[in-house]
């Protein structure tokens, strides 16, 4: 199994903050400072343009991405056999069938690309077809498979040949008979009868294979030489040779070629049960990413499938969790937002505190390990308190999540006011960015009872920004909603200096609730603006889900 298979993910919610993608780095490293996992920090969708800053600012690699953790192939413990050449003889191909109790093989190239598969169902109608004489001409059989079938030594000729004509004779009959029935090209299966050897010459046979380990006669080897004919010598006597020369023939002549039944190593699990559900295939091939042969998977393999493992960060809602979360095992939940609706197949180690950053939980943890937070770390969960707190002014700030910020900036060497103007400069700009990007930057889904909404987050430290991107949002918002599946979508455009939010929205519901909600009303153009309201967790989410329950 690839060792990633094995790693633990540490990821936060879809449409990632600064803190869902800093925390994740930051409790991965901790957790593999402290535990037995080995844990890798991930991320569930593209990150926005203040967490690009924030990495690049302390020379941290951004997570790979992440959108599902539905179990894949790769995390199914498959048999990860090496596939065999079409060379090899139906006889190996079965013995090695029996030695690793399989019924289907593999069939590589040498550069490992899957050339086709062989099945004992197909090695079962090869030992049935007795009556095709010419089947090693047609199959272009190497004289090193009956070699190795009949346990053979080369007396004369070459063992690279290949047969590619002729018929298979049973030469135990009288010279007389052999003359009228072996043909030129023909294999000849004879025992140590030195007349009926030379006959065989004499017909121009192309292999002659003497039985009970006969000895070829100095005559019969030089007249075999002088002819091209090849000669070999076998310990089996000539009913056993009969029985097993049809044997010798490669597996690239019977095995499947097209329409294979065959999967990735990135292939959903759930659509492998559904192939094999309809199918009686036992065992089928695997890819990998570049298209070559790994392995092999039968439905035992995915009975004893291992659920992927994850820890969750920054969230707990079903509907901002990664694709497949409820397919996976959940390890851990660190959050600092409201309980939500997620739920776990057994019981899990919890920790929600209620406090501005999941980064500043993070910190503690730290410090309750004893465990020293390096400068870079340090900057990143510093950037994750800044980024949610708005540099402590939002109301879900708290003196823990400010001294916490506090002993990082120390640690990271930044000055605070300086680091947090250039990281939110950075996180506004709009420069050659879609509507779509720019709402998805920060953009979470919650649901009211059978009400699914969503909201989008964007601070600015300029109300000249705050405006532009009012503009670019505003057209775009029908076509969020239904992109996301909402029945109600709104924008939280947040003034940082002047501490409000404007609101721009689309929906069913949308205009109704913001005006029960806040005991407001819109301006013209439809916004509302909210004077104190900054946080989107403990003041805009609250308030719509009052004014929902009263709909």
């Amino acid at each position: 199994m690839p060792k990633a298979a094995h790693k633990v993910v540490v990821i936060g919610h879809r449409n990632p903050d600064t803190d869902s993608i800093c925390s994740a780095i930051a409790y991965a490293e901790l957790k593999n400072k402290t535990s037995d996992l080995v844990c890798e920090p991930r991320r569930a969708g593209k990150m926005n343009q203040e967490t690009e800053f924030v990495l690049k600012k302390f020379g941290v690699k951004p997570p790979r991405m992440c959108t599902d953790v539905n179990p894949k192939i790769r995390d199914v413990d498959y048999r990860e056999m090496p596939g065999i050449p079409g060379s090899t003889s139906l006889r190996k191909a079965w013995e090695i069938m029996r030695d690793k109790q399989i019924d289907t093989l593999p069939v590589t190239s040498p550069d490992n690309e899957l050339e086709g598969v062989i099945t004992v169902k197909d090695i079962a109608t090869a030992n049935m077809d007795v009556f095709d004489t010419g089947i090693l001409a047609k199959s272009r059989t190497s004289f090193r498979n009956i070699l190795e079938t009949l346990d053979g030594t080369m007396a004369v000729g070459s063992a690279d040949d290949i047969c590619t004509t002729g018929h298979i004779r049973i030469g135990t009959a009288t010279p007389e008979m052999l003359e009228s029935t072996v043909e030129k090209g023909d294999i000849v299966i004879l025992t140590n009868r030195y007349e009926s050897q030379l006959c065989a010459i004499e017909k121009e046979a192309s292999l002659l294979i003497l039985c009970n380990n006969a000895k070829v006669g100095r005559t019969i080897q030089r007249i075999a030489e002088e002819t091209g004919v090849a000669i070999m010598t076998t310990p089996v006597d000539t009913y056993a040779a009969g029985k097993l020369i049809s044997q010798c023939a490669p597996i690239s002549y019977y095995m499947t070629r097209s329409d294979i039944m065959k999967f990735t190593l990135v292939t959903p699990v759930a659509d492998v049960t559904r192939v094999m559900a309809k199918v009686r295939h036992r065992y089928f091939p695997i890819l990998d990413e570049d298209g070559k042969y790994c392995g092999m998977v039968s439905r035992r393999n995915i009975i004893n499938l291992r659920k992927r493992r994850i820890i969750l960060v920054d969230h707990n809602e079903a509907t901002q969790a990664v694709e497949g979360f409820d397919q996976a095992e959940i390890l851990e939940i660190i959050d600092h937002h409201r309980i939500g609706s997620l739920e776990t197949s057994g019981p899990v180690y919890f920790r929600n505190q209620p406090v501005g950053c999941t980064a500043t939980i993070v910190t503690q943890m730290y410090d309750e390990n004893g465990v020293e937070i390096p400068p870079q770390t340090a900057g990143l969960l510093l950037a994750a308190i800044l980024s949610d707190t708005l540099m402590f002014r939002s109301p879900t700030c708290t003196p823990v999540d400010e001294a916490s910020a506090r002993r990082l900036a120390k640690i990271a060497g930044v000055d605070i006011n300086e680091f947090a103007n250039e990281m939110f400069e950075a996180g506004e700009k709009l420069d050659g960015k879609t509507a779509e990007e720019v709402f998805l930057q920060d953009f979470k889904v919650f649901m009211c009872g059978d009400i699914r909404f969503g909201v989008a987050q964007g601070s600015y430290m300029t109300r000249k920004n705050l405006l532009a991107a009012e503009a670019l949002l505003q057209p775009y918002l029908e076509e969020a909603r239904n992109k996301q599946n909402v029945e109600d979508i709104y924008m939280l455009l947040t003034d940082v200096p002047k501490e409000e939010s404007v609101v721009i929205s689309d929906g069913r519901y949308a205009s109704e609730v913001l005006s029960d909600g806040f005991e407001t009303q819109p301006a013209e153009d439809g916004s509302f603006t909210l004077p104190g309201v900054v946080s989107r967790k403990k003041q805009f989410i609250p308030a719509l889900m009052t004014a929902y329950q009263e709909l």
